[in-house]
């Protein structure tokens, strides 16, 4: 999630019982709510030394308890420091050093859960597995979460108890949305049959993996099939930023991906509907083909950290006329356009790898982006 959505969830969490820890506690759940993104500081070593590390260490068990440390000491050291210039002795009401920490420590974890069910996921983790895992429930910023945090913040200012009884409200509130999200995912997937018709292809042998609540990538390059043979390799239903009905179809083919965008409310989707009205023929393709080109650029440093962050890679390679290959990977989670060599990179497309090598392999050149 973005970081005034876990601001707003901090200041939420401290008006319930956690509050009762003591005077610091709100500075404590504002810290540590925004800690594990700290890791944005690997930029300065450049935008691929960034995908490396993001949503890394930081976000795993040590990174948890860690930054659940540094921000209780932060706040402790720091209301210690202020109440010496003032002039002030310890109250009853500061909340001990170790009760800071354990409400920071809560407030860490909740980034890193409130992470988890996005399509960006999150390495939970790491470092002992540098695997992603993610639940494609909400995209990364969900404009209905902000405006209930919002609200329940702008509403519950009068009193101690207007604000706990807001802040139980907010909750409730989130829990519906992210069962109504669910539900919704759930209700996407099982559409995919009738969305793309007759062009569905039989799944793979073996079949695709299995639909669990929380996926994990990245996964094993696939084999490619026998000549003139296409396959379903997995089937992903990807949320929007507008609606929690509407969802971008993602299907991994054997050679190929095909993207489309449903509103799962659409009445051309039911079951009763007139089958010649649902538009299973308007559906975009983005080419996926691992020639050996293809697997001599994964091989590159940049590949493998591109490969390691994409859940969806779809790859393009052409030949120059001196006989130089370019070879172009594009998480199609974020894919917004025609996925092809020729088309120019966005500044703002930052999850796409371009590799350029001579006829002889050497690597000439490799960029994230533009």
């Amino acid at each position: 999630m973005d970081n005034l959505t876990h601001s707003l969830f901090a200041v939420t969490l401290a008006r319930t019982p956690l509050s009762r820890a003591g005077r610091g506690t709100t500075a404590a759940l504002l810290i540590a709510s925004n800690g594990p993104d700290i890791d944005i500081l690997a930029t300065a070593g450049g935008a691929v030394n960034y995908l490396s590390w993001h949503r890394g260490l930081t976000h795993g068990p040590i990174g948890i308890v860690g930054l659940g440390l540094i921000s209780a000491g932060l706040v402790w050291g720091g209301r210690r420091m202020l109440d010496r210039r003032r002039g002030v002795n310890f109250s009853e009401t500061d909340a001990p050093f170790w009760m800071l920490a354990a409400v920071a420590i809560i407030g860490v974890l909740l980034h890193v859960l409130m992470d988890l069910p996005t399509s960006y996921g999150t390495r939970l983790l790491a470092p002992f597995t540098w695997r992603w895992f993610g639940a494609d429930l909400l995209p990364i910023v969900d404009i209905y979460l902000l405006i209930a945090l919002a609200a329940g913040l702008l509403f519950g200012r009068r009193s101690a108890e207007a604000r706990r009884r807001n802040a139980t409200i907010v909750l409730a509130v989130m829990a519906a949305n992210y069962g109504l999200r669910a539900a919704a995912h759930h209700q996407a997937l099982e559409l995919v049959p009738r969305v793309f018709g007759p062009t569905l292809p039989q799944p793979c042998d073996p079949p695709p993996q299995a639909t669990w609540p929380i996926d994990s990538w990245p996964r094993a390059t696939p084999s490619p099939p026998p000549p003139g043979k296409r396959c379903l390799i997995e089937a992903v239903a990807l949320p929007s930023f507008t609606s929690p009905f509407n969802w971008r179809i993602i299907l991994q083919l054997s050679n190929a991906y095909e993207v489309r965008d449903i509103d799962i409310l659409d009445p051309r989707l039911r079951d009763d509907a007139d089958p010649s009205a649902v538009p299973w023929r308007v559906t975009t393709r983005y080419p996926n083909i691992w020639a050996p080109p293809v697997q001599r650029a994964a091989a590159t440093h940049l590949g493998q950290v591109f490969l390691g962050f994409s859940r969806l890679p779809a790859a393009r390679s052409t030949t120059d006329r001196d006989g130089g290959t370019t070879v172009r990977f594009t998480d199609m989670r974020f894919a917004a356009g025609p996925v092809s060599i020729d088309q120019p990179v966005s500044r703002a497309a930052p999850f796409t790898a371009t590799v350029r090598m001579a006829p002889d392999g050497a690597v000439l050149q490799e960029t994230l982006g533009r």
